[in-house]
Parts: structure tokens; sequence; C-alpha cells
């Protein structure tokens, strides 16, 4: 167990929550410049997150404050321990990768702040830094060590064929994976995602996260991809270049988002877009193994161009006996009909949701762009929802609006 901060370090640290308040998303995006320097380490980032909109380095710059505001109450840090844990997993991030995040964190922390930090804060900064990333390192190898242990676990990349691709709606395309050993895959979580190392054509190399859109099977894992036209490659190499036969290598499930082992509380399913595609793994999974789980899917899509998986889902629910549907379509073709395509045109609301589901006692699971996530989160909480009832995947970095 290594040995707590100083409450001088504490100090010192938590005297730089101002400098940060302004100047964190400044001293991030020198952080990834200078990381982003050495090749090697380059390479295990997913660079769409460094894009335009600066989300990435936005989200490090919260996460940074937070740990400074937090820095004597640690505990309130887990669940983003636990995320970061998982997002390293995927991406294959190893105990010696945090050493040239060290350097350069530090390095733009003085070039930012200039004569605002002496060597006395940025050797607190350093204590402070290696106190989370030996934390990180603990649980990553717990987590690495439990799935080496599990049926079909691995660690690394490990190599899978195209063995199906098929259409869901005009926008979204699933793909079977199935591994190149012909052995076991490990049974994920009802909820988590997998990470994907592709190789484009012109040899550049990215890495993409999808959720796992069915239940665990030990042979195989469905991911069900929207195209992105305006995205950096990932969902157009899928969709335009991938054939059955290709292969891809792909870490282990991993991800803080799941369905429990034991359910103890009816569940409600909200999802809006390709956000359904945790939801149909824990749809299914319901399906096959509780048949007493009171649930409820409510997903919103444009219309029946865009809508997938729709009679899967009725499939699904007509099974197991205990399930409703309830489609929203915001932007629905002429030729759509309520009742037909789809059950209401608009949108999913909470009003809606406290006249149609178990609102006060549900467990709500939420995946979707960020407004929908957004809005629905901070409509849940202010509906009385409590935190513990609320649980959601995002795409990309985590936003820390959603959770305001």
């Amino acid at each position: 167990m290594q040995k707590p901060l100083s409450p001088h370090t504490i100090t010192l640290v938590k005297s730089t929550v101002p400098a940060l308040s302004t100047y964190g998303t400044d001293i991030t995006k020198i952080m990834y410049a200078k990381l982003f320097e050495d090749a090697h380490i380059r390479a295990l980032f997913n660079h769409s997150n460094q894009g335009n909109s600066g989300s990435q380095v936005h989200a490090l710059a919260g996460a940074l404050l937070a740990y400074a505001r937090n820095i004597d109450n640690l505990e309130t840090l887990v669940p983003v321990v636990e995320r970061i844990a998982h997002k390293h997993i995927g991406y294959h991030i190893l105990p010696e990768h945090y050493a040239y995040v060290a350097r350069a964190l530090l390095g733009a922390i003085a070039e930012v702040l200039g004569d605002k930090v002496n060597d006395e804060i940025l050797g607190a900064w350093g204590d402070a830094y290696w106190f989370l990333a030996n934390i990180l390192i603990g649980r990553e190898a717990d987590i690495r060590t439990d799935l080496e242990s599990r049926t079909g676990g691995w660690t690394g990349w490990r190599p899978f064929r195209v063995t199906a691709k098929y259409p869901e709606s005009e926008v979204i395309t699933s793909f079977i994976l199935t591994p190149v050993d012909n052995l076991p895959v490990l049974a994920h979580r009802p909820g988590q995602y997998l990470t994907l190392r592709l190789g484009l054509a012109d040899g550049i190399e990215i890495k993409r996260n999808y959720s796992i859109s069915c239940a665990p099977n030990n042979q195989d894992y469905r991911i069900s991809v929207k195209l992105e036209p305006k995205g950096q490659g990932g969902s157009r190499f899928l969709h335009e270049a991938t054939e059955i036969g290709d292969i891809i290598e792909i870490t282990p499930p991993a991800g803080d988002f799941y369905l429990p082992d034991e359910p103890e509380r009816p569940v409600v399913l909200l999802s809006a877009g390709v956000g359904l595609t945790p939801m149909v793994s824990i749809l299914e999974t319901i399906g096959a193994h509780y048949p007493d789980v009171e649930t409820h899917y409510v997903h919103g899509a444009l219309n029946s161009r865009t809508h997938a998986m729709g009679p899967h889902i009725h499939t699904i629910a007509r099974q197991h006996g205990n399930m409703s549907v309830a489609t929203f379509y915001s932007a629905p073709d002429p030729q759509d009909k309520p009742g037909v395509t789809h059950d209401l045109t608009g949108y999913i609301s909470t009003d809606w949701l406290k006249d149609n589901t178990p609102f006060s006692k549900a467990d709500f699971f939420l995946c979707g762009p960020k407004p929908f996530l957004r809005k629905m989160v901070n409509d849940l909480h202010t509906q009385g929802v409590s935190h513990d009832q609320i649980h959601y995947e995002i795409f990309g970095p985590t936003d820390d609006e959603i959770a305001a």
C-alpha cells in the first residue's frame, strides 16, 4: 500500500485550483502536444477525441481540476478512476507509459503557469500525479488478472475475423467478430465495449471503442456501427472497406457501464440513435436469464430509415413477457405512421417516463449523444431519481456537465 500524500503536498496542490480553473485547457493542450512528440505514445490514443472540438483536452482539464479540488477527499473520484482504468485496458496502456504522461504534464504546467509556480509546487504535483498513477496501475493490474483468469479471457491485442456483416438500418451496420484462434471469448458484461485497432489503407493506425450489441455467447461478439461521414475514419473504414474474412485486432471487453449480475429493481433502458447498441446487449441478456425483471425499452430515432433492430427488440419483448417497448421518432418520414413504424412522434421526456414506467423504483440505463444524455440525466435528477439509480454510457470523453 502506497504512502499517503503529505498535508503539505495536499495544500500546495489545492493552491493551484484557481490557476487550473483559468488555464486548465491550455495546460492539457500543451501536454498532449508534448506527449504526441513520441510516435510510440501517440499511437496509443484515439485521436478522434483530439479533433476540432477539443473534447479530450477539455475532459482532461476538468479531471485535473477535480483531482486538485478533491485531493483530500479521493472517495469522490472512485467512479472516475474506474472509468479511466477500463479505458486504459481497452487501449492497452501499460505501467511504463505513465512516465511519459508525467513528463508531459509537469512540463506543460511549468510552461503555461510560468512564474505562478515554483519547484516546490511542481514537486507537489509530481507527487500527486504518481499517487494517482499508482492507484490506476494497481486497479488496472487487478482488472487484467481477472480478465486472464476467466474462460476465454486475454489481455492485449487478439486477432478476430469478420465472419458476418449486415445492415441494421440505412446508417447502422452490424459486424460479427470471431477469434482467429477459434478458442472461446470472454463473456462480457452486458453494456461493455470493445476497442478495435484498425489499419487504414494509407498506413495510418487508429483505435476506436464500440459497444457490444449482443448478449454474451462465448463464441463471438457483435458490434453495430453508425456511419459517420464526417468522422476521422473508423466507421467509414468498417462500413466501406471492411469485408467478411478481414482480420481486426481487439482488446478484451471493458467498461464500467453494465447490467448488474443480479438486477434488484425494474430496468428502464433509454437510448437515442446508435446508443441502442449496449441496450440491445442488456435486453438480450434480460430476455434470456431474468424472466422476472420488469423491463422497459425506450428508444429515440429520427425515422424508420435510421431506426435499427426494431423487429429484433419486439421479438425479445414478446418472448420475455414482462417487457415493454416504446419508440419515438423525432423527424418521421411521410410514410412513417404512429402505431405502425413507431409509437410516438417527438422526443423522450421525463413526463412520459413518469406516466409509463416504474419511475421511482427503476434503475435507468442511458446511452446516446451528449445532448440527449445531458438533458435526460439532469431531468431525471430534477424529478427526484437518485444518483444510484442512474447509469449512463457516453460516446467519447466524459463530459462533466452531464452529471452536474
